[in-house]
C-alpha cells in the first residue's frame, strides 16, 4: 500500500494505478481511496492548505485543501478523460487517464494518439472560488494552528518542460511530440507539446511574462474590499447540481500550477487542444476564465466537504459529544457574555440581551417571501462622533467567525458595489459587497453618514441593503433581468436616532456611565478576557445559531391563546407583527438559555423584554 508520501505528494500516480486496474467503477474507487485516507481529523491536518501556505511553497500535482466560497460557476469544459499513448520504439499502446489533470503526460519515447477511437472525452465543472468573505483573523489562525503539513518551496516545474493541454479540439491533427523532448522530475516524464522545433522558445516563457501587461492581470473578484488570500479555479468531476453560488466548501484535491497553462491560455503560439467554440472566446473572457496559475491556481477536487459553519472550535456535526459540553455550560457562559455586553453598552442590560439574541439569530426556514428567524437589530442612541462603532465591531470581530464593518458614508454608498452583476463580455459574475455566505455578520455604522446627495449607485446600494434586512435576498444584476438570491446575513445597525434603514428590532441604548471614555470601557473589558473565556464565548455563539428549536402543538396553542388575550387587553400594543417578533425573541432567548423548546418562564421573560423595549421607544 502507498505510504503517506505517496498519496500526499503523488496522488496522480495512485489515480493512474487504480485506473489501470480496469475496474468499471474506478472513479469511485479513486475518490473512495482518498476519502478513507482523510476521514480522520489528524490525517486531514497533514494536507497543506492554500489558505495558509504561500503558493510558491506548495508542490505542483500534490494534494492540497482549500476552504472557500463559490463566487462564480463557469460553463462545463470538455477534456480528454482517457487518452491513448503509443510507444515509438515498440508500438505498444496504453491508456492513461486525464482525470484530475490539466496537462497530458507521457515518456520521451512515447506520443499521444489523439485520433485513437479509444480516447474518451468527458466534461467537468469549473468553479471560481475565493477565500470565505469576512472570515475573522482568529478563525484563520485557529485553522492554521491545526495544520501539521510540512511545506517547503516547490521545485517541481522548470521553464524547459513540454506541455499539452487536455482540453479537446476536433481540428487538431499534428500530435507528434518534440523528438528533443526534455524529461522532467525524477521519473523522466514529459508533457506533450503540439508544435515541434520552435517549442524551446515557447517553453522559456514564464507565467510572469504572460501577466506582465496590466491589461491581462485578472481581477480576483473578492466581494469585500481589503480581502487577502488566493482565488482558485476548482474543477469538480461529479454531482454538479450540488454546488451553488455562495456555498462555503472545503475542497481537497490535486494542485495544478503549471506555467504552461498561462502560456497556453494567454499566448496562442502554443496550439491548444480546446473545443472549436472555445477558440472564438473573446480575449477578456479567456483572461477571466484562464488567469495565470501564479495568481489563480487550479485545484482538481477529489474530496468535497460542504461546511455548515466556519467555527474551528466546533465539529461539523453539532450533534457530536464535543458540543454537549458547550451546551451544558450555556447558562454560565451566557451570564458572562451579558455582563460583558452590558459593560460595553454603557451599563444597559436590556440592550445587552437584545445584542446577544441578534448575534445568535439565523434564518431557519422560508415561507413565501418571509425569511423566518431573521433578527436585524438597530441600536440607537449611539454616541455621535465617537469610536464606539469601531470599538464594538473590534470586540465582535474577536467573537464571531465571519463579519464585516461598513461605514454608511456618502462616499461608500456612491462608490462601492453592493449588488453582484453579470459581465457578459468576460462571461463572469462580478462580485458585490452583499455576495456573502450564510451567517455573515454585517455591522453598519450609520453615525458616519453626513449630509449630501446619493447618486444612482448610492440609491441602488441603499435599496439592496434594505432588501437584505427586510427580506434576506439580493437581486443580482444580469443586465436584462434581476435574479433573486436568498441570503442569511445578520445586519446590526448603529445609529444616533432611528436608522434610515429598516430593522426587525430597534433598541435605544440607555446609558448609565456616559462619563467614562469609550476607549477606556473597552480596554477594561479586554483586560478581563482570558483565552479560555474567549474560547467559551466563540464556541457558545457558534453553536447556538445552529441548534434546532421545537415548539410543540400544546405550546403553540398556549401561545396563540396568550396572543388573543393580549389583543383583548390592548389591541394597539400587540399587532400581528409584534406577535411575530415576540415569537422570534422567545425562540433565540430559549436557545441562549440552553433550552431547545419554549418554557413558560422564557415566554414570560420575552414579553417583559418587549414591554420594556416599547416603553423606551415611547419615551
Amino acid at each position: 500500500m502507498p505510504g503517506i508520501e505517496d498519496w500526499l505528494n503523488c496522488p496522480l500516480d495512485i489515480v493512474q494505478r487504480i485506473f489501470e486496474e480496469d475496474n468499471v467503477d474506478w472513479t469511485k474507487d479513486a475518490a473512495g481511496y482518498f476519502v478513507n485516507k482523510l476521514k480522520e481529523k489528524k490525517t486531514l491536518s497533514w494536507v497543506p492548505s492554500l489558505n495558509d501556505a504561500e503558493l510558491h511553497n506548495l508542490k505542483a500535482n500534490s494534494l492540497v485543501k482549500f476552504r472557500c466560497m463559490v463566487q462564480d460557476m463557469f460553463d462545463p469544459e470538455f477534456y480528454l478523460g482517457i487518452y491513448e499513448v503509443e510507444d515509438r520504439k515498440t508500438g505498444q499502446k496504453t491508456l492513461r487517464t486525464g482525470r484530475y489533470r490539466d496537462i497530458a503526460e507521457c515518456l520521451p519515447h512515447q506520443q499521444i494518439n489523439i485520433e485513437s477511437s479509444r480516447n474518451v472525452t468527458l466534461d467537468r465543472q469549473t468553479l471560481y472560488c475565493v477565500p470565505v468573505p469576512g472570515e475573522t483573523q482568529w478563525v484563520k489562525q485557529a485553522f492554521s494552528s491545526e495544520s501539521q503539513a510540512k511545506v517547503t518551496p516547490s521545485t517541481s516545474y522548470t521553464a524547459f518542460r513540454q506541455k499539452r493541454s487536455l482540453e479537446t479540439d476536433e481540428n487538431e491533427s499534428n500530435m507528434e511530440s518534440d523528438s528533443n523532448a526534455v524529461p522532467f522530475d525524477k521519473e523522466d516524464r514529459v508533457a506533450m507539446e503540439t508544435e515541434s522545433q520552435s517549442s524551446d522558445n515557447k517553453r522559456s516563457r514564464t507565467e510572469e511574462e504572460c501577466s506582465a501587461s496590466g491589461t491581462i492581470t485578472p481581477n480576483l473578484n473578492f466581494p469585500l474590499p481589503g480581502e487577502k488570500g488566493p482565488a482558485c479555479l476548482v474543477k469538480v468531476y461529479e454531482n454538479f447540481d450540488q454546488f451553488r453560488v455562495n456555498d462555503v466548501i472545503e475542497f481537497i484535491g490535486v494542485l495544478s500550477v503549471d506555467p504552461a497553462l498561462a502560456t497556453i491560455n494567454h499566448h496562442q503560439e502554443v496550439h491548444t487542444l480546446v473545443d472549436p467554440s472555445e477558440e472564438m472566446e473573446d480575449i477578456e473572457e479567456r483572461h477571466a476564465h484562464s488567469p495565470p496559475p501564479s495568481l489563480v491556481p487550479r485545484l482538481h477536487a477529489i474530496v468535497v466537504n460542504k461546511l455548515h459553519h466556519c467555527n474551528p472550535l466546533l465539529p461539523q456535526n453539532i450533534e457530536s459529544e464535543e458540543t454537549q459540553t458547550v451546551f451544558s455550560d450555556a447558562l454560565s457562559v451566557r451570564q458572562d457574555l451579558i455582563a460583558m455586553f452590558q459593560q460595553v453598552l454603557f451599563g444597559d442590560s436590556l440592550a445587552a440581551e437584545y445584542l446577544l439574541l441578534h448575534l445568535v439569530s439565523s434564518v431557519y426556514t422560508r415561507r413565501d417571501v418571509l425569511a423566518l428567524g431573521k433578527f436585524s437589530l438597530n441600536l440607537t442612541n449611539s454616541p455621535a462622533s465617537s469610536a464606539f462603532p469601531q470599538q464594538l465591531y473590534k470586540l465582535l470581530e474577536e467573537l464571531l467567525a465571519k463579519c464585516h464593518f461598513l461605514q454608511l458614508s456618502l462616499e461608500n454608498m456612491n462608490t462601492l458595489k453592493f449588488i453582484p452583476r453579470k459581465d457578459y463580455t468576460a462571461n463572469r459574475l462580478c462580485s458585490g459587497l452583499l455576495q456573502l455566505s450564510e451567517r455573515t455578520h454585517l455591522v453598519v455604522d450609520e453615525t458616519a453618514l453626513q449630509p449630501g446627495q446619493l447618486d444612482t449607485n448610492g440609491v441602488q446600494n441603499m435599496a439592496a441593503l434594505g432588501n437584505v434586512i427586510s427580506w434576506q435576498k439580493v437581486d443580482y444584476d444580469f443586465n436584462f433581468h434581476r435574479a433573486e438570491f436568498p441570503t442569511n446575513i445578520k445586519v446590526l445597525t448603529l445609529s444616533e436616532g432611528k436608522s434610515i434603514l429598516p430593522s426587525d428590532c430597534q433598541v435605544p441604548i440607555k446609558s448609565a456611565n456616559v462619563a467614562t471614555p469609550v476607549e477606556e470601557v473597552f480596554a477594561t473589558v479586554y483586560r478581563s478576557l482570558t483565552s479560555v473565556l474567549m474560547s467559551k464565548f466563540r464556541s457558545y455563539l457558534g453553536l447556538v445559531e445552529l441548534l434546532d428549536y421545537n415548539l410543540t402543538e400544546d405550546l403553540q396553542k398556549a401561545v396563540e391563546e396568550d396572543f388573543v388575550e393580549m389583543r383583548k387587553n390592548d389591541p394597539q400594543s400587540m399587532t400581528a407583527d409584534d406577535f411575530h417578533l415576540l415569537l422570534v425573541v422567545s425562540r433565540w432567548l430559549s436557545l441562549t438559555l440552553g433550552q431547545k423548546t419554549l418554557s413558560k418562564e422564557t415566554w414570560t421573560k420575552a414579553k417583559m423584554m418587549e414591554r420594556e423595549r416599547k416603553r423606551r421607544l415611547k419615551n
